[in-house]
């Protein structure tokens, strides 16, 4: 196997930190057991291995392109979209009666995790595919789920996300792509959308738009917003497809993930593009969001994955790579040996371990989120509670994995030297594809005002309180551990700090001072996500101490000893450093607002 991911601590995360098997006892997910999902996460790695990560390195030296009227990818996509589908990954998570399989989320996002991990320039295809056919099945007319989504969870047709437009990219509420009633019920679409990503391309028998538009008339901003289904190609009464005035103007050349198209597409030019109302109408961003939400934790997904293959890539380096000698002690060097294993370098090994924190961290982070969402589905006694927990956690789970996750990325090409700048070294890749992530479906900032602006003071501060209080449940099962009392007790005093901040920060707020109170929300964030992070850690060592103290011999003692001591480097070297952010938050100095005499010349 391809060495991107590690199978064994992806299991032990599923089964043990996070239980999966008890998730399992729920009706929802009762026909499968351990031994059955295990069976399809090698299915989908020995796919990896065979069909994605050969190819990755070629997509990206022979990206998507632009020509004749059409985007052209790589030619291998027609076949491993069907196979995704054979596979039953595009609706893994989807009811068995509507042709899915009815996995929990949670190995739904173990598998794509596995396949990003090979080539992350691939899975967007399938999984924006699937969030489509989620919000059709959700949200749309009976008919609609007929005629697209069995064509959809085969992969025979793609969809997409169509929200962005030339003048408005983040800010929704100024969309101008608009919807005109026709008599039939049915709406008249004009306008642009850009960075669609899988938008078009010749392996897709049709391209199923799920798009943001305004009818006409409708009120000014978010709240005139509806959702429509637009397809490349019309569905006639005879069931042929003919076209459907969806033009594609061109495909954005990118510096990282060349392989996965992103076209700008014009809709209406000829005044022929019809598009399907999804439930009522200016409640489309309502329903939009189902997607999103799970679009950000697919991102976040997309920078685990990347920094795993990017640790294990600079790992094998480290562990062939010879150069400089071991000092001994009084610093002398032993110039009698010859070159020593980078490894053996502190320096090498601190970044080695960065990467391994960051990124094991981060994918159980995205477990968690999936388990959360997981519970709210399957437990409807305890809906709200799960509710809480997995909104308090969507930003951050966007969030943590796709900018620590670059870090990471970042301290593997150095392991590299001058041959991680180098194109026939795949670090570089993983650093450029990984730029994009924390770009994609609501930037850093705009996650960051999420979270501080919305989900601290959300319910007077209940989803804050319902997470601290989660947080706090693993701190005392921590501290009964001898192992763990000092981690434990670390993670603890990260919360006090917490509430200084919010303390200092929320009478900003009731004074009506927004854009103060939210002007190092970007901070606020980076600070939370590290204590998330940490109390995942925890988890991981409370597991491992308890498996280290057990008979188990799943997993070996030295697999479990390397958590723990990852998790003692993560708590030293990130943890740590939350005590500056915090005090940077309280400064009362504010340097950022608009009305500051000075200004970036």
């Amino acid at each position: 196997m391809a060495a991107y991911f590690n199978m064994e601590t992806l299991k032990f995360l599923m089964f043990n930190v996070h239980k999966l098997e008890e998730l399992l006892l729920n009706e929802r997910y009762n026909a499968f057991d351990k031994e059955s999902i295990l069976l399809f996460l090698q299915s989908v790695a020995d796919f990896s291995d065979q069909d994605l990560y050969p190819i990755f390195k070629e997509m990206d030296e022979k990206p998507a392109k632009f020509s004749e009227g059409k985007i052209h990818v790589h030619p291998k996509i027609k076949d491993i979209l069907i196979k995704q589908g054979e596979l039953g990954i595009i609706g893994a998570s989807f009811d068995e009666a509507m042709g899915g399989l009815q996995l929990p989320a949670t190995v739904m996002h173990a598998a794509y995790f596995i396949m990003e991990a090979a080539n992350n320039h691939i899975p967007g295809y399938a999984g924006l595919t699937a969030g489509a056919a989620h919000l059709i099945s959700s949200f749309a007319d009976k008919k609609y789920h007929e005629q697209y989504v069995p064509n959809m969870l085969s992969g025979e047709w793609s969809g997409t996300m169509c929200l962005s437009e030339p003048q408005a990219g983040s800010g929704l509420s100024d969309i101008k792509c608009s919807a005109k009633p026709l008599d039939d019920g049915t709406f008249l679409i004009k306008g642009h959308k850009i960075f669609i990503s899988g938008g078009d391309h010749e392996y897709a028998g049709n391209i199923v738009h799920l798009l943001l538009a305004r009818i006409v008339g409708a009120p000014a901003g978010t709240k005139g917003i509806s959702l429509f289904i637009v397809p490349k190609y019309k569905i006639s009464p005879d069931q042929t497809l003919v076209n459907n005035d969806v033009i594609t103007a061109g495909d954005f050349q990118k510096m990282g993930q060349r392989g996965y198209c992103t076209a700008h597409l014009v809709f209406g030019d000829n005044d022929q593009c019809t598009g399907y109302l999804v439930g009522e109408p200016n409640k489309g961003l309502s329903y939009m969001f189902q997607m999103m939400n799970d679009a950000r934790i697919a991102v976040g997904r997309g920078g685990a994955a990347i920094a795993s293959a990017a640790y294990y890539a600079s790992l094998q380096y480290a562990q062939e790579r010879q150069q400089g000698r071991r000092l001994l002690s009084g610093g002398r060097k032993d110039e009698s040996a010859g070159p020593t294993l980078i490894i053996n370098h502190p320096d090498v090994r601190r970044m080695l371990f960065l990467q391994k924190a960051i990124y094991e961290g981060s994918l159980s982070l995205i477990l968690q989120s999936s388990i959360y969402h997981d519970r709210e589905i399957s437990d409807k006694e305890n809906n709200n509670h799960w509710n809480l927990l997995l909104e308090f956690l969507t930003p951050i789970t966007k969030t943590y994995p796709s900018e620590k996750g670059k870090l990471a990325v970042d301290n593997g090409l150095q392991i590299l030297g001058g041959y991680g700048f180098c194109a026939d070294f795949i670090l570089q890749q993983y650093y450029r594809d990984i730029r994009i992530m924390s770009i994609y479906e609501g930037t850093t900032g705009i996650q960051s005002l999420d979270l501080l602006g919305r989900k601290v003071l959300m319910e007077n501060g209940l989803v804050l309180k319902t997470m601290l209080a989660e947080i706090q449940h693993t701190i005392s099962e921590g501290k009964m551990d001898e192992r763990l009392i000092i981690t434990a007790k670390e993670l603890e005093d990260q919360l006090p700090m917490v509430e200084a901040t919010l303390a200092h920060l929320i009478p900003i707020a009731m004074k009506g001072e927004t854009e103060k109170f939210v002007s190092d929300a970007n901070l606020f964030m980076e600070a939370i996500g590290t204590i998330v992070v940490a109390w995942q850690w925890l988890k991981i060592g409370i597991t491992a101490s308890n498996a280290l103290n057990s008979s188990d011999a799943a997993f070996s003692a030295s697999m479990l000893k390397n958590k723990l001591h990852t998790m003692r480097f993560f708590y030293k070297y990130e943890l740590a450093r939350n005590k500056s952010i915090f005090k940077i938050i309280q400064s009362d100095e504010v340097l950022t607002l608009a009305e500051d005499e000075a200004f970036p010349d």
